[in-house]
């Protein structure tokens, strides 16, 4: 065979993948999805990700780390006008941060089909909710007979030395305070106050984050924990014996999700990803394995799943709505001043 002949061989060679429809690579194309790690990443391949779309023709890829790194990344590279990632896992918060950095897309519902029997008072024009949960008192049952029925009752000084805290909910804790000291969500700063009140004479166990507040119910160094009741549950799953309180003054909600980028490179299998997250099957299927309530109302869950997870309808009516301009106004000095005041 003659150089040229060669030469003209390889060439049409290499040329192929470029002439080829997009679906011989994969039929439904390529997605970039940043995410969590671990489990809560485990769980989004085995319900989601895997059985409604790399099944199904599209290619995956994962972007993973901790919330604030994939934040940074996604702001910085607003200037270059072309985001690494298609769609980013976040909560409803610091979706509304990332809106207002015009980072994230308005989205076109009309693309999302399940997203219709999304929880009304979870909607939004930029974020698709996928599950949510609730700030509740979760309690050793063996031990607390008669658990604190509301936020305000956490400073009895029965509970001194026996409530445990985790770094990773201080706004929470935050908004919690002004829950109490002046009945709204807008009212951190009196309640700061309060939380030097609580830190002084009540002495929290405060833990790093959820993992290290488990082991501080099952070993016994606390017996009342401030967290989601989807942590309550898992660590009831886990085999702890736990009781859950919903407070008087309502939970604090806290919702999870996913927002399509502004300048995503893959709008329309972003798209689809949107809408495989809200697969009601799916959704069953995370719900019992992550003990969150699913934010689509037509999620395939039995009965008594549902009213394990979910919130009732008096419950889900007094929950307690962030403000997200609030939130994203204040959040960087709330947690220099916990860093400084609250867990020094």
């Amino acid at each position: 065979m003659s150089r040229r002949r060669m030469m003209s061989l390889l060439l049409a060679g290499a040329a192929m993948p470029a002439l080829m429809p997009r679906g011989a690579h994969a039929a439904g194309g390529t997605v970039v999805v940043s995410n969590w790690g671990g489990d809560w990443n485990e769980r989004t391949i085995k319900y989601v990700e895997k059985p409604l779309l790399e099944d199904k023709g599209y290619s995956v890829v994962r972007d993973l780390g901790m919330e604030p790194e994939r934040k940074a990344k996604l702001l910085s590279e607003k200037r270059i006008r072309r985001a690494s990632a298609d769609v980013i896992h976040v909560n409803s918060a610091d979706a509304f941060e990332l809106k207002q950095q015009g980072v994230v897309a308005d989205l076109e519902h009309s693309k999302i089909p399940n997203y219709a029997g999304v929880v009304e008072e979870l909607k939004s024009p930029y974020f698709v909710p996928w599950l949510y949960s609730g700030v509740v008192i979760i309690y050793s049952a063996d031990k607390v007979k008669e658990p604190p029925k509301s936020y305000a009752e956490l400073w009895d000084p029965k509970w001194v030395g026996r409530i445990g805290l985790t770094n990773q909910l201080y706004f929470n804790y935050m908004m919690m305070a002004g829950l109490v000291a002046k009945g709204n969500m807008t009212s951190a700063e009196e309640g700061k106050p309060l939380l030097e009140k609580l830190a002084a004479e009540s002495k929290p166990r405060l833990y790093a984050a959820h993992q290290q507040l488990q082991a501080g119910l099952a070993n016994g160094e606390v017996d009342i924990a401030i967290n989601y009741k989807a942590r309550g549950l898992q660590w009831a799953k886990d085999g702890l014996p736990l009781g859950i309180q919903y407070p008087e003054e309502g939970a604090i909600a806290v919702t999870f999700g996913v927002s399509l980028t502004e300048f995503a490179a893959n709008p329309e299998p972003g798209y689809a990803y949107l809408d495989a997250l809200l697969d009601p099957v799916a959704m069953a299927g995370l719900a019992e394995a992550s003990l969150y309530a699913p934010a689509n109302t037509n999620a395939a869950l039995t009965d008594e799943l549902r009213q394990l997870v979910d919130f009732s309808a008096e419950e889900r009516a007094k929950m307690q709505f962030l403000d997200f301009a609030y939130v994203a106004e204040n959040t960087a000095g709330w947690l220099e001043w916990w860093n400084k005041t609250f867990a020094a």
